[in-house]
């Protein structure tokens, strides 16, 4: 009995052995080298694993920045959480020039405070925004504006964005925001957007995204755009970086100038800013209609 222990184990270990040999001569054979630039651009890489570049993780972030330099450029691919600085050691790396992109920032674009617009509805539900969208309007009423349920919050590894609890609305900082987009993905209202920061951290937007007429947008919510087009109007005729479509404006950061004539004229205060505007200029008076020479004469000779 015990020979038969013994041979059985001599046998099993033989065809360990032997499978051993096998699948390593096989491993050697079909072994694929990596390009070591990989592991130098995934150092350079802040690891954060956000898929703000578009791609699952950093690591294969760097294997397509490796495959596209193999192609003679990177343009277009980005990283917001490294910025620009990571990005141009990555390009010596790779042996390629890349140009500084401008830092950008998540904004997001809705108004509706609980003081401007008063909750209507009480909702009794899971408290995830993707849940009370698919349900209904929100509380507030307002099927476009931000139901306050922090999704937002919870997509967000930086911990760059809170939820107000005097507003309810989510607040975004600037200082630890890194642009990866994960609050606009998963934001299913879509008011969240990213936006360039601006010169001297200079933007203005429309803090709305309501599409429906002015009438209807104010009875829920009294900071909304109601598409009067007053902004359109004032914004400087060589610049015209505001358009209006479908009873809502919109400013574009790549044309605006942040000089911000546009946001006295909003009557609802829908356009917001990251600095005072400027003071309206007074309006001249009008200036009266002088006397006629020939009944000044007259005049004078009647007096004296």
């Amino acid at each position: 009995m015990d020979g038969v222990i013994l041979y059985s184990v001599i046998s099993l270990g033989l065809v360990a052995a032997g499978a051993s040999m096998i699948l390593f001569f096989i491993a050697k054979k079909f072994r694929v080298e990596e390009d070591p630039r990989i592991d130098k651009v995934a150092d350079i890489l802040p690891g954060a694993n956000c898929g703000g570049c578009g791609y699952p993780g950093c690591r294969g972030f760097a294997e397509t920045l490796v495959k596209a330099a193999d192609n003679g450029s990177i343009e277009g691919f980005n990283c917001p959480p490294a910025g620009s600085e990571a990005m141009a050691q990555i390009g010596k790396v790779l042996g390629l020039e890349v140009e500084a992109s401008e830092p950008t920032t998540a904004v997001v674009r809705c108004g509706g405070t609980n003081e401007l617009a008063p909750r209507k509805t009480e909702y009794d539900g899971p408290s995830k925004c993707s849940v009370s969208h698919a349900l209904f309007s929100g509380e507030k009423g307002c099927p476009y504006g931000c139901m306050g349920l922090g999704d937002c919050v919870v997509s967000c590894s930086f911990g760059a964005i809170y939820i107000d609890e005097k507003t309810m609305l989510p607040v975004v900082i600037d200082e630890k925001c890194v642009s990866c987009g994960a609050c606009v993905k998963v934001c299913p209202r879509k008011i969240i957007e990213i936006r360039p920061v601006g010169r001297k951290s200079r933007r203005v937007w429309i803090n709305c995204m309501s599409n429906d007429k002015g009438a209807a947008a104010m009875k829920v919510c009294k900071a909304a755009c109601i598409g009067c087009g007053k902004c359109v109007k004032e914004c400087p005729e060589k610049i015209q970086a505001i358009v209006l479509d479908n009873f809502l404006a919109y400013i574009d950061p790549k044309k605006c100038i942040a000089c911000g004539k546009c946001i006295p004229v909003c009557p609802t205060k829908a356009i917001k800013a990251t600095f005072e505007p400027p003071a309206p200029k007074p309006k001249p008076k009008p200036v009266e209609n002088p006397e006629p020479e020939s009944e000044k004469k007259d005049q004078d000779e009647v007096n004296k």
